[in-house]
């Protein structure tokens, strides 16, 4: 049957006519969610998490120091950058335009903590075996503290010029006085005593590890003591993570916590590879410096400190992160976490919205309000480890991997844009209008819209140019060429008013119509009735238990890449889009095909059932208007003998007549056979108490299956055929009853084609009874 048949049959039974509106071919491609938007490229613009783009504070490089790694920053009375990190440790001081000169380095791993004291004087806390130096304006330094202990990570001064070390193996926090002078302030009960700031009232905080606690210390100054003692600690709060990486504390005396890694992680030293390198699966910064520490103990010659190893396994920290408030009264909120991203850093813009420092990827994270946060910058380092707030507004950022210096603020940048991800529409296709939406989002000359299209996933690659601008938010059609892919970008400015915001955007497409295919046809065993799962079962009749159905593929790659996932039903009804589901039951007479088909245009199909008798040249239809992919049907309407099926797939529900489009698939061959076979010359030859029985079966369409008797209407017995395989149209049997006793006697014979069609036939014979000896 030709296609103009096949559209012909459609549109009798009304398909044409009464398309549903759910398969029409435009489709939009719409972006309005984070997940979405953070594929993009965004260069100036800051991405929401409620899934708005906007303008972004200021953000550049200041410098680029050429280290692995910045630990720490600090601002001076007279706006000087002071910035800590390595390979050794090094303190480095930036002028204005960011050049860098090093004003203080030893021969020691590393340089992870900064103060300055209000003489402008720079403190620098040493790792391992660590020792804190103390480096004039002038630039001379000297050994201004050794506490005795192997990490410093973090130094803190108080308004009476009380310097405060933080310091790990022992989780001690040590209080120097000026003249360097110093003494255990507080011991905890942790490995690590990792951050320090101070409340509202002037208590000293702490944030520990392993079990990432958040410690209040009171201070307690005695008279005449040069330095005060620690009065009662209590823990405001244990995180659910390992490491408290930084404190910060609000003008509000709000105190905010970051944390960490996995606590199910034993805490202590992790363990080195075989190449003596640090191991990848480290879960906190104090297992960073832990490692580098040994691997320095391991390879360095003794009192000879080697450079370190850098920071190229700082991406592999696992654990995820956290980001705790602690209000005044002491409760404790969840503000933000991640199960990617962690922070090393809390600083507060010039609004005072909280901002976190973060890797893997080093971006900057703002907390906006009910649990909304921005992701207001992305540096070019794996790291952002510390703020620095500076004059007029600016905040310093330092990284690490590589270590550079960034400046944020101030004010937001003047322009800026945002590409997004490329959209692969599977099929080739026509670009219609795109359109946006956001608050301010329409205000003439703050944003515009170009569009590019092309063939290749990767837009660089011989794609069309960028058309437009495009500035009505209500929708422009867009002039790029025909293609499988498609890219927009929006171009921020700064204008007057409030700022621009986009809360979504939507390109028009419509592939081109293709047809669909019929992956796979599987002809049913005979004797199986196909139905929906949903079919009710009769009143009154007991339900007939199911039967395993033979289930097509749509591929080998896409059932070996299913197969473990889920089972063959389900990935059938899945692939094939299958309306109805279906399940077999047994039912003699009747025949069952099931077919896998499919579309790329994920329209709506409706098939056509044809039949062929072998030999024959013109097909028959068996049945139109199927929407199910499967079918069945009473075989005893059609002659016994071999048949072909061919399924035909339309597109028709969703296309114009004009531009519907089929496909077709013929099943394997198949036999159909209600006819029983015969029994001929069945003959009972008794001789004393022994009977033989012969007779010949056949069958005029198909293979026997099996013969059986029964004798004196005992239970059915099997026999086997002369030739004991049952594999041909006609069969001899011959077998012999032993012993049966004087008198008449009844066998009844039955022969069965592989169809189940039977047939019966009996013989009456007498066996004498045998004269007495």
């Amino acid at each position: 049957m030709t296609r103009r048949n096949i559209l012909f049959w459609l549109l009798a039974a009304g398909l044409l006519l009464a398309a549903p509106a759910r398969a029409e071919h435009t489709r939009f491609w719409r972006q309005s969610d984070y997940s979405e938007f953070e594929r993009g490229t965004a260069k100036g613009v800051a991405l929401r998490s409620d899934g708005k783009l906007m303008l972004a504070p200021r953000f550049a490089q200041f410098s680029d120091p050429n280290l692995a790694y910045l630990w720490a920053l600090r601002v001076d009375s007279k706006g000087r950058v002071y910035a800590a990190g390595g390979s050794n440790a090094k303190a480095l001081r930036l002028d204005e335009s960011g050049k860098a000169s090093t004003v203080f380095e030893v021969q020691e791993l590393l340089a992870q903590a900064l103060a300055i004291d209000t003489h402008d004087n720079l403190y620098v806390g040493t790792s391992p075996d660590g020792k804190v130096y103390k480096v004039t304006p002038e630039g001379k330094s000297s050994v201004f503290f050794e506490p005795k202990t192997k990490y410093i990570w973090a130094l803190l001064f108080d308004a009476d010029g009380t310097l405060y070390v933080a310091t790990g193996d022992d989780g001690k926090v040590f209080a120097v006085g000026p003249d360097g002078k110093g003494q255990v302030f507080f011991k905890s009960e942790e490995t690590h005593a990792r951050a320090l700031a101070f409340d509202s009232k002037g208590n000293l905080i702490l944030g520990t590890d392993p079990n990432g606690l958040v410690i209040r210390v009171e201070k307690v100054k005695k008279p005449g003591a040069a330095l005060p003692d620690a009065g009662a600690a209590f823990v405001l709060y244990e995180t659910a993570k390992k490491e408290v990486t930084a404190l910060a504390t609000d003008r509000q005396g709000n105190i905010y916590a970051s944390a960490v890694g996995e606590k199910a992680k034993p805490a202590g030293q992790a363990p080195l590879s075989p190449q003596g390198f640090p191991s990848t699966n480290v879960n906190s910064m104090a297992a960073v410096s832990q490692q580098i520490a040994a691997l320095q103990q391991q390879q360095a010659p003794p009192q000879t400190a080697q450079p370190a190893p850098g920071l190229a396994f700082l991406p592999s920290l696992t654990g995820g992160s956290e980001v705790y408030r602690i209000s005044p009264e002491g409760s404790p909120e969840s503000l933000w976490s991640s199960k990617d991203d962690l922070v090393f850093a809390l600083g507060f813009s010039p609004s005072g919205k909280l901002l976190l420092g973060t890797g893997n990827h080093g971006t900057v994270i703002q907390l906006e309000r009910d649990g909304i946060y921005s992701s207001l910058a992305k540096t070019a380092s794996g790291q952002v480890t510390s703020f620095a707030s500076g004059a007029a507004g600016t905040l310093f950022l330092a990284t690490a991997n590589p270590g550079k210096v960034f400046q944020l603020g101030p004010g937001n940048e003047t322009d800026g844009s945002y590409e997004s991800q490329t959209f692969d529409a599977k099929i080739f296709s026509h670009w219609g209008r795109l359109a946006w939406w956001g608050e301010n989002g329409a205000t003439a000359g703050k944003v515009s819209f170009y569009v590019r299209s092309g063939n290749t996933s990767n837009p660089e690659k011989s794609w069309s140019p960028w058309a437009g601008p495009y500035t009505d938010a209500s929708g422009e059609s867009v002039a790029c060429p025909p293609a499988r892919f498609a890219q927009w970008k929006a171009v921020f400015r700064a204008g007057e008013g409030d700022p621009t915001e986009i809360s979504w955007v939507n390109l028009a497409y419509l592939p081109k119509n293709v047809p669909p295919r019929v992956d796979a046809i599987v002809i049913q065993d005979p004797g199986i009735r196909a139905r929906g799962l949903l079919t009710p079962v009769q009143p009154g009749l007991t339900p007939v238990p199911p039967v395993p159905l033979r289930l097509p593929q749509m591929n080998p790659a896409a059932a070996a890449a299913t197969a473990a996932a889920a089972s063959a039903m389900q990935e059938f009804q899945q692939r094939s889009k299958q309306q109805m589901p279906v399940q077999g039951f047994s039912e003699k007479g009747f025949q069952s095909v099931v077919w896998a088909a499919s579309d790329d245009n994920d329209d709506d199909l409706v098939f056509l059932l044809y039949y062929r008798g072998e030999g024959e040249k013109n097909w028959r239809l068996l049945k139109d208007r199927i929407e199910n992919r499967f079918y069945s049907w009473d075989t005893t309407t059609m002659p016994d003998g071999a048949y072909v099926l061919r399924v035909v797939a339309s597109d028709a529900p969703s296309n114009p007549p004009d531009e519907a489009l089929t496909a077709e698939r013929q099943s394997d061959r198949f036999e159909v056979d209600n006819t029983p076979p015969e029994i001929r010359n069945l003959r009972a030859e008794p001789n004393g108490g022994e009977v033989r029985m012969r007779f010949d079966a056949r069958d005029a369409a198909s293979a026997l299956g099996h013969a059986s008797f029964s004798l004196d209407a005992a239970d059915w017995e099997l026999v086997f055929p002369a030739g004991r395989l049952t594999d041909a149209r006609q069969e001899s049997y011959d077998f012999v009853l032993h012993n049966l006793p004087p008198g008449e006697h009844t066998v009844a014979v039955q022969a069965f084609d592989r169809f189940d069609n039977a047939v019966t036939a009996k013989v009456t014979f007498v066996v004498a009874r045998q004269p007495a000896r």
